[in-house]
């Protein structure tokens, strides 16, 4: 026999039941919140992942390369936004764009001796119909206004993750991932970036997925050295971090650094010691002071937690690709001792978006400040400001730009936006856009990403920028548009600045103009605005991350011939 439920069961279950209709209609408003505009263009935004990931971002799968095609051609593009101008760089030899190809995760390095010359490398793809990738490269000798693309590092070898540096005698560094085992090696130019040689046996540096290194150009006992480190999930054989006594020609034996501080960068300071900053949850610096002593084994003699606000994330508005990853860099003015961390986090407690942000030390990574908002929109977590990176310039001045999408209805047309800070990070200048509307979701050469960062080098006067676009249209293309790699200038002042005598050799003849539509001019405003101290979210404590067991180095597949 039933029991009647009493008057009052009838109401608790009422309440129960509308409470519970209440929560889930304001669950599917917030998810109608964050996907109204993607859905009214047909785009989306991929599943949100936090770091640390379960598989490697860039691995061959046994991927052949792509089958010859016809080369087809079309004026390069010249891009121009008020002041500034973005010049192609993955153009053919007579200075073209090259239809149906496709080029993303630029870096760039710069000649101190002549800021004229530069290289950024790249990955190439040759064709938007397949997600195989090449270690491409160009080079340019009159400041970035033509580029030479002289091909890739290994025809038919599958390479990603290219890092570029500059020694301070103006020889090129390569640093470049094989995708079938996930070892790498150092190339190096001596030419201007004209031709590059392997310095060492494939495979040689041992390294691993999202690998970087930096260079000591220092006049102390590690002068010339090269560090670099990896994740060490996905490494060659086994460790994350390892370092080159000979410009890349050998390789000492890997090992693990605390806390896995992986998917980030390197830097020395003026007095040889090196930072190393990543992770994501949490980030971290650490330090080795004995990195530069060629007789001992590295170890790092600072570990500090750093609070960016939040955690790196793989998807949203880039695919499967990185929202970024995390930059540090150091001052070598000599008048302090400063560090500098800066990432594009999802904030803790947010669902979507991302934003960039900066932290320092005044203290030589002993602590960092609480973290700091670059983008200096209204806080909009619809909104994404991804690919954060910085530099220092060797006065001082800290540049940082980032793909932005604050401008778009659909949260994901993007611009290139730049800030910059005169006072060690303490203020910034109002955000600048320096770059027309591009789509960062068009071109997907099949693996639904604009790559995982773009990159900065700065001299005393501003910034070379090396960054990917969908500014060129191809209607066989995702979006009928096609990605391609770019150089931009900027500076406090806007436009172009170092070119006191033009080199002698041009790199290529210039082509027509490619005019996008217009967008409207940016106002500069060079003077800084004082940065109020944020209050930060109490982090919640991380989960303890395992260390894997050593991989077994796998038998590299065999090298084809010339």
């Amino acid at each position: 026999m039933k029991k009647k439920l009493s008057a009052t069961s009838y109401q608790l279950s009422a309440i129960l039941l509308l409470s519970t209709i209440g929560y889930l209609s304001a669950v599917a408003s917030a998810k109608a919140d964050q996907l109204s505009a993607v859905s009214a263009s047909g785009q989306t935004l991929a599943p949100i992942r936090k770091l640390p990931l379960g598989e490697p971002l860039e691995t061959s799968k046994n991927m052949p390369p792509a089958p010859p095609r016809k080369i087809e051609t079309s004026p390069r593009m010249i891009s121009q936004f008020g002041v500034f101008t973005s010049f192609q760089a993955n153009v053919d030899a007579s200075g073209n764009n090259i239809l149906g190809d496709a080029a993303n995760e630029p870096a760039i390095a710069v000649d101190p001796t002549d800021p004229n010359k530069m290289v950024i490398g790249w990955r190439q793809f040759d064709s938007i119909n397949s997600d195989f990738r090449q270690g491409g490269w160009g080079y340019t000798t009159d400041g970035g206004l033509t580029w030479t693309f002289p091909g890739v590092l290994n025809p038919g070898v599958f390479r990603s993750d290219p890092v570029t540096k500059s020694d301070e005698a103006g020889n090129f560094l390569y640093l470049s991932l094989r995708g079938d085992d996930f070892c790498d090696d150092i190339w190096r130019s001596t030419d201007g970036g004209q031709t590059f040689i392997e310095q060492s046996a494939d495979g040689a540096g041992h390294g691993g997925d999202k690998q970087w290194f930096t260079i000591d150009t220092t006049g102390g006992t590690g002068h010339g050295f090269l560090y670099q480190f990896w994740t060490e999930f996905f490494a060659c054989d086994f460790g994350a971090f390892n370092r080159s006594l000979d410009s890349g020609v050998t390789w000492q034996s890997p090992i693990s650094p605390p806390n896995f501080t992986d998917t980030g960068t390197a830097e020395v300071d003026i007095n040889g010691n090196l930072f190393v900053g990543g992770g994501g949850s949490p980030f971290r610096c650490l330090r080795s002071s004995n990195a530069q002593n060629p007789q001992v084994t590295p170890s790092f003699d600072q570990n500090v937690t750093v609070d960016l606000g939040g955690d790196l994330i793989q998807g949203g508005i880039n695919g499967i690709g990185l929202c970024g990853q995390t930059f540090v860099a150091v001052d070598r003015t000599g008048t302090n001792n400063n560090v500098y961390m800066l990432a594009s986090v999802i904030p803790f407690g947010a669902g979507n978006g991302t934003d960039v942000m900066f932290a320092r030390s005044t203290d030589g990574g002993q602590s960092f400040s609480p973290p700091h908002r670059i983008n200096d929109d209204p806080i909009n977590h619809n909104k994404w400001h991804f690919f954060g990176t910085l530099s220092v310039a060797p006065n001082g001045r800290i540049d940082v730009v980032w793909y932005d999408t604050r401008n778009a209805a659909d949260n994901i047309q993007s611009q290139l936006f730049y800030s910059w800070s005169t006072d060690g990070g303490a203020t910034w200048a109002p955000n600048v856009q320096v770059s027309n509307t591009f789509n960062p979701q068009a071109g997907f050469p099949q693996n639904q990403k604009i790559g995982d960062y773009i990159t900065i080098v700065s001299d005393n006067t501003g910034g070379n920028v090396a960054y990917a676009a969908t500014f060129n249209e191809n209607p066989n293309a995702v979006g009928g548009h096609e990605q391609d790699v770019y150089y931009v200038r900027v500076s406090p002042t806007g436009g172009p600045s170092p070119t006191p005598t033009a080199s002698a050799t041009p790199s290529s003849t210039p082509t027509p103009t490619a005019t996008p539509p217009a967008s409207p001019t940016p106002t500069l405003t060079p003077t800084a605005t004082p940065t109020a101290t944020p209050t930060s979210t109490p982090r919640p404590t991380p989960t303890p991350r395992t260390r894997p067991s050593p991989r077994g180095r796998p038998t590299p597949l065999p090298r084809p011939s010339p």
